[in-house]
């Protein structure tokens, strides 16, 4: 029985990555999927029609989290194509590692604007369509409990989604809805390929920290995020799940 059937989500950032594996999860557990994207149109076509030939329903819309217009309109568009919202997935993120001698103010900006306020806007615009039994996820990181060096303001970033998790979801649970975090360990993506960190010493790295003996892949991630965005997770908000093979 599909545990999601009916309900309707929006993911942000899910062109690609453990976007783009929650976006295909939900679909396939029976949501409705908004598939949201800052830039790749191409990559959001391919996760919508990856949905589409599985028989499920999906569609994508473009818009930058960090701008209070694009999180409106694209909470808007969910609306206007699914008539509701059930689920929300803050995922939408960038990275950048810098050591303290080389941290600018526009990387500061650039990774909590997208990482932190992007979190907050695109939450308040769902908000007032979010009823009882609604379920936000916000996608954190075990960075936040390991602190690697050179990871100040993306750690920053993500100690910050955290404490929102916990302060929205003694905002919202009076009207039933429930907001958590997942926070993965290091998982293989295109961005974790981009950045240089998969197949070498950081990979190890992360390796020897994880009693499961191997980094994440974006599937490892998606089914913890449909647990929590479905009834079986009825009674859990404000929590900080660590989906990281044992890695802190």
């Amino acid at each position: 029985m599909s545990k999601l059937k009916d309900k309707v989500a929006l993911v942000t950032g899910a062109s690609k990555g453990i976007g783009a594996a929650i976006a295909r999860t939900l679909a396939a557990e029976g949501a409705s999927v908004v598939v949201n994207y800052a830039s790749s149109k191409a990559g959001a076509d391919t996760v919508v029609a990856a949905i589409e030939a599985a028989g499920g329903k999906a569609f994508a819309v473009g818009g930058d989290v960090s701008k209070q217009a694009d999180a409106e309109s694209m909470v808007a568009a969910a609306i206007a194509q699914f008539g509701r919202l059930d689920i929300l997935v803050n995922n939408a993120g960038v990275y950048q590692m810098a050591p303290i001698e080389e941290t600018t103010e526009a990387l500061y900006r650039r990774i909590f604007d997208i990482n932190v306020l992007g979190t907050l806007l695109v939450t308040q615009a769902a908000s007032p369509h979010l009823g009882q039994g609604a379920s936000v996820i916000n996608i954190g990181s075990t960075v936040s409990r390991i602190t690697p060096p050179g990871s100040a303001v993306y750690s920053g970033t993500k100690g910050a989604v955290d404490a929102i998790t916990g302060v929205l979801s003694r905002e919202l649970g009076a009207r039933g809805i429930r907001v958590n975090s997942v926070n993965p360990g290091m998982v293989i993506t295109e961005g974790v390929h981009t950045a240089g960190f998969a197949g070498g010493d950081f990979e190890q790295w992360a390796v020897g920290l994880t009693p499961l003996g191997r980094v994440g892949q974006p599937d490892d991630i998606a089914p913890v995020v449909a647990f929590l965005a479905s009834d079986e997770a009825k009674w859990l908000t404000g929590e900080l799940i660590i989906a990281s093979g044992g890695m802190r």
